[in-house]
């Protein structure tokens, strides 16, 4: 199993700028690679725990299916900043590549995965997504990456979960825990929105594998989330005006980082 630990852990995510084949692709790999690495040096010079990347530009994003082209560029850049840097690293690839995101952290030597859609179906922009517990941890274990850890989100934000409308939060972290998750992360309603405090805390209570914070979180809330979380990840806040899609500044994650830690 995975040896990468989460202990009140600080996981910055880098989100690549679009990756080629999508229609906002701008025609440089070389770009994207060095922008990537610049942005997992800035987090690991200001004391964060891990970094994830992300492929958030891609939009629009295909339901659990990315282009070879995608699946190696991220690979590299994973690769990459994990060599120079030596730092925990995970990936998620958009929407719901899991497998491609695990093929891609295993070429790369990386920590883990953010996986969506593992356990119970839900309505997500790009149509419904069934739950790929069993196909993803078979793989896992195919390709000889049981060192990978593959957390995963519950009731994620950016979905419609009306079909499980009568399974609730707890009941859907205690399958992801019984298919085997590493972890399950809590998100609010989008990008930036903090999750409910209290659902945090109860799913805490109810199984007995980490929780996670995957949006929202602020210097200001922080503190109350990791009384109950693991892990805290990080994107939007630590961007210029707070806006997923800008640069990083550094400046905020400082300030952050002096706060949390």
């Amino acid at each position: 199993m995975s040896t990468f630990i989460l202990n009140k852990s600080v996981i910055g995510m880098i989100h690549v700028t679009a990756l080629p084949g999508t229609p906002k692709y701008s025609g440089s790999v070389k770009s994207i690679i060095d922008l990537a690495k610049k942005e997992a040096a800035i987090y690991r010079s200001l004391g964060l725990d891990a970094v994830m990347i992300e492929n958030m530009h891609d939009v629009p994003y295909l339901n659990r299916n990315v282009g070879p082209e995608v699946t190696s560029l991220m690979s590299i850049i994973l690769y990459e900043i994990k060599k120079e840097l030596n730092i925990p690293c995970g990936i998620q690839i958009l929407a719901g590549a899991n497998r491609e995101a695990l093929a891609a952290a295993h070429s790369a030597g990386a920590d883990f995965i953010r996986a969506e859609g593992f356990v119970f179906a839900h309505v997500a922009d790009e149509g419904i997504f069934n739950s790929d517990a069993g196909e993803l941890l078979r793989y896992r274990k195919q390709i000889g990456a049981d060192n990978i850890s593959v957390f995963t989100d519950i009731k994620k934000k950016h979905s419609s979960h009306s079909i499980t409308a009568d399974t609730n939060i707890i009941e859907t972290a205690k399958a992801a825990e019984f298919f085997l998750s590493d972890g399950v992360i809590i998100t609010g309603s989008s990008t930036g929105t903090e999750p409910s405090l209290e659902e945090t805390k109860i799913v805490k209570e109810n199984v007995n594998i980490p929780v996670i914070a995957g949006s929202g979180i602020t210097p200001e809330n922080a503190a109350r989330f990791l009384e109950y979380c693991n892990a805290l990840i990080i994107g939007s806040y630590f961007k210029l005006e707070g806006k997923w899609f800008n640069p990083i500044d550094p400046n905020r994650v400082k300030n952050f980082m002096l706060k949390v830690k």
